[in-house]
């Protein structure tokens, strides 16, 4: 594999799709619901021989249900395409216009990063959900998947490349890496002259080792140390469905809950009521002396690296806190900036949260689950960044965009 070649293929594609029409851009993703759709025989043969291979090696049943591809998450895939035609084009945006004193006429205009590097783990959906996200907003794409979804990303990606051919654009604005070692991951980091922005989606050790090896710039994206803070006036029944609901609707995401902070003038109460609402998903507690005190030897102590750990399974940790003080203080410590929560009928707590929280996304009396692009109204994501440049929270189409300023004149020097 020449890394160079592909790169240097993608970024001629990118001049090209970076200046289509929307209309065009639109045509290119009917073209892969349409193919996804037609093609489909062969997606479930090219995913049988990943299945048989992870069967094989002993995948736990969870992380081949990820793997699986079945007539509805290709359908699912499609669906996402063709969704996409309803969004605005995110390059037909002017942020702001003005003329100068001399006459000069200046706009400030979005149009695409150019080249996204996208590097994931096992779910070979993201293949092509994230490659229309960036066919959408004008970006050419470089997508390395996880060994375990190789044959399925090939053929997703000739599937896709065989599609915007026949929309009359590069098939190199989408390329899928048939090299899944950990050296083409690295060259792909590095190859600064090509890829204009990389984009790890997976868990805390794939987004560790993009950070620290990455010199191209990264958007961090998916790790979620979420906590939920019930303060002394919060409406208890409330606080136990939204911990209930955040903790175990889907403990494996990002914006699932890992850490309750508990007031201690209502843990005697709320701890009780809390832990028979997870009982029944039979949620592992590890807790601080003080619930542990509460609740009894159920309850597992908590250990420092638990404060910090984004369990994405049935555990929750456990702290009861003196105030609002104390759990700032903590999230402060712990959080991973992705989402937060407070409980509360205390409106200028509430208040003080919303303020002094620094996260991607801050509630009050919600789950942290709505943390995601459709549930906000912007339509699909490409995941969620947990850093401040340049995008924050859930990443759609806008936010794989930058802009450049127009300047007009007519003879002006300076």
């Amino acid at each position: 594999m020449d890394i160079r070649a592909i790169g240097a293929a993608a970024k001629a594609a990118s001049r090209i799709i970076g200046t289509s029409s929307n209309e065009t851009r639109n045509a290119a993703l009917r073209a892969i619901a349409a193919a996804l759709e037609e093609r489909k025989a062969e997606i479930f043969a090219a995913n049988e021989a990943d299945l048989a291979a992870a069967r094989e090696n002993g995948m736990s049943a969870a992380m081949l249900d990820r793997l699986a591809l079945n007539e509805s998450r290709v359908k699912l895939m499609a669906q996402g395409a063709l969704e996409l035609l309803g969004v605005p084009d995110p390059l037909d945006r002017v942020f702001d216009e003005r003329v100068r004193p001399n006459g000069l006429k200046i706009t400030k205009k979005a149009v695409p990063l150019g080249v996204i590097a996208i590097i994931y783990e096992a779910r070979p959906n993201v293949t092509v959900d994230a490659a229309v996200l960036c066919l959408k907003s004008g970006n050419a794409v470089i997508l390395k998947g996880g060994k375990e979804a190789i044959n399925s990303n090939l053929k997703l990606g000739e599937i896709m490349r065989a599609a915007l051919e026949s929309a009359g654009l590069p098939a190199d604005c989408v390329t899928v890496l048939p090299d899944t070692s950990r050296e083409a991951a690295t060259a792909l980091m590095t190859l600064n002259e090509f890829v204009d922005v990389l984009i790890p989606r997976g868990g805390a050790g794939l987004i560790s080792a993009v950070v620290k090896n990455a010199t191209v710039p990264t958007i961090e994206t998916g790790t979620g140390n979420c906590h939920a803070f019930v303060d002394a006036s919060a409406d208890l029944d409330m606080a136990a469905d939204i911990i209930f609901n955040a903790k175990t609707s889907r403990p494996s995401v990002c914006n699932a809950l890992e850490t309750a902070l508990v007031h201690a003038d209502v843990a005697e109460k709320f701890l009780p009521l809390m832990k028979s609402k997870l009982d029944e998903k039979n949620v592992e507690l590890r807790g601080c002396e003080r619930a542990r005190a509460i609740l009894g030897g159920c309850v597992k102590p908590a250990v420092e690296s638990d404060w910090a750990n984004e369990f994405l399974d049935y555990i929750l940790a456990v702290k009861v806190v003196g105030g609002i003080d104390e759990a700032l203080a903590h999230i402060a410590r712990y959080s991973t900036g992705h989402s937060e929560a407070i409980i509360t009928e205390n409106a200028e707590n509430a208040a003080r949260f919303l303020r002094e929280v620094d996260a991607a996304a801050v509630y009050v009396n919600a789950s942290t689950r709505f943390t995601d692009g459709g549930e906000f109204g912007y339509g699909a994501e490409i995941g969620i960044s947990t850093q401040k440049l340049h995008a924050r929270g859930p990443m759609g189409v806008d936010c794989l965009t930058t802009y450049k300023y127009l300047i007009e004149g007519d003879g002006q020097v300076r």
